[in-house]
């Protein structure tokens, strides 16, 4: 169980890169790296180009994040 407090924020998916990796443009403008959690790869849901996303990042300031919802 971590202790830490992961932070959601939502965003636009600019780019898919190789791998689960995608670049995601926050709503505050801030570009962070992030990458699909496990549930999203089992049940094969599909992110594309211009999706609205939820992430969680470890924190505020963090540039690297994981995709938990695609909306």
């Amino acid at each position: 169980m971590s202790l830490r407090q992961n932070v959601r924020k939502e965003g636009t998916v600019r780019e898919i890169l190789p791998g689960p990796m995608f670049r995601v443009r926050l709503d505050e403008g801030q570009e962070v790296l992030a990458h699909l959690a496990g549930k999203l790869r089992v049940h094969f849901i599909k992110i594309l180009t211009g999706d609205r996303v939820i992430l969680e990042l470890p924190d505020d300031k963090s540039h690297r994040g994981r995709i938990v919802y695609r909306k």
